[in-house]
């Protein structure tokens, strides 16, 4: 039996919604083995083109890509060729018009070529044994005024930035969704007045560390970001000086997904070819080409949940988040 550290703690089984992928899997009673049975089908397609954001601004890493494909086309008996762009934008265009058959992506831009292309989610990150994690409210841990996200209404308060799915969009989202929030228009400029108008005070602070710091500083009452910010960013010293008020909802992890016109049969096989990616011989390729300890089988539903509504719920944030990818703008913009 092959060892799959990295996903151990995963049992996959089931027909998953939007791609027909039949893949069933047991694990080992220690829970240190999976042996997974995969039905072995024909892709039928000629080739298989996929779409991707480099890592790094300006490092596309040629070397690593063809890594990739050169694994996917033994594993799928195809041709596969990796494409870079430096925005999402065109990668969902591709996606719609059918030059991309699959593209890895972030969380929100893989919602936006889902209503707009059609896309489908076929597999998500694992990240520390999960494939999302906890948008939170931090407060100061002297201060139990804010006990739920509703209670930051009105008070001064931390984003991480405009497009942060745990330090904005999953909290204002959410605030929005339930009537706590009211915007009155469609459009970027309505969602920031109204941000103007419910909180005493907002400052996007550019990250989880910075949000955080304006907290501990006293600078704000309560600061927005992911459940593990704080383990993460802080000394141990500026840990205890901060507690998490509340849980507001998941924060899906990144994605692969595939077009409306990739068939059943494709997207199965692809599926199939990048699980084998997660066992040790061949982990460093998905490691090197997306910063990826794994990726599991899922489907749109089941991975969204109700981010996607909530994002939909925030008027004019759309562009922003396509626009924050966009690797060809001048530095700084």
């Amino acid at each position: 039996m092959r060892q799959m550290p990295v996903v151990a703690a995963i049992i996959i089984a089931g027909a998953l919604v939007g791609g027909g992928i039949a893949i069933s899997a047991t694990v080992d009673p220690d829970g240190t083995d999976m042996q997974i049975s995969e039905a072995n089908t024909d892709a039928g397609i000629e080739r298989l083109d996929i779409g991707l954001i480099p890592v790094e601004k300006g490092k596309e890493p040629e070397a690593k890509s063809r890594a990739l494909e050169q694994f996917l086309s033994s594993e799928l008996g195809i041709p596969v060729s990796v494409t870079y762009a430096t925005a999402y934008e065109p990668i969902i265009e591709s996606l719609r018009f059918g030059h991309l058959d699959a593209a890895m992506m972030d969380t929100g831009p893989a919602w936006i070529a889902h209503r707009q292309a059609g896309a489908e989610v076929l597999m998500a990150e694992l990240v520390n044994g999960k494939t999302s994690y906890q948008a939170t409210v931090w407060a100061p841990s002297a201060d139990n005024s804010i006990q739920s996200l509703e209670d930051t209404v009105g008070k001064r308060v931390a984003f991480t930035s405009i497009t942060g799915s745990s330090g904005f969009v999953r909290p204002v989202g959410t605030l929005v969704s339930g009537g706590s929030i009211t915007v009155a228009g469609d459009d970027i400029v309505a969602l920031e007045k109204a941000l103007g108008e419910n909180f005493e005070s907002h400052t996007f602070a550019g990250g989880y560390k910075a949000a955080l710091d304006l907290l501990i500083e006293g600078r704000v009452d309560a600061a927005f970001g992911s459940d593990i910010a704080a383990q993460k960013y802080l000394e141990p010293g500026d840990q205890t000086k901060i507690r998490p008020a509340a849980s507001i909802g998941r924060v899906p992890s990144h994605v692969l997904v595939a077009s409306a016109d990739l068939g059943g049969p494709a997207r199965e096989a692809l599926v199939e070819a990048m699980i084998k990616l997660n066992y040790d011989e061949h982990n460093q390729i998905l490691v090197d080409m997306y910063g990826a300890e794994a990726m599991v089988p899922t489907s749109t539903d089941l991975h969204f949940g109700d981010f996607g509504t909530v994002l939909d719920g925030l008027a004019g944030l759309e562009q922003r988040i396509l626009a924050k990818y966009d690797k060809s703008a001048p530095a700084g913009t």
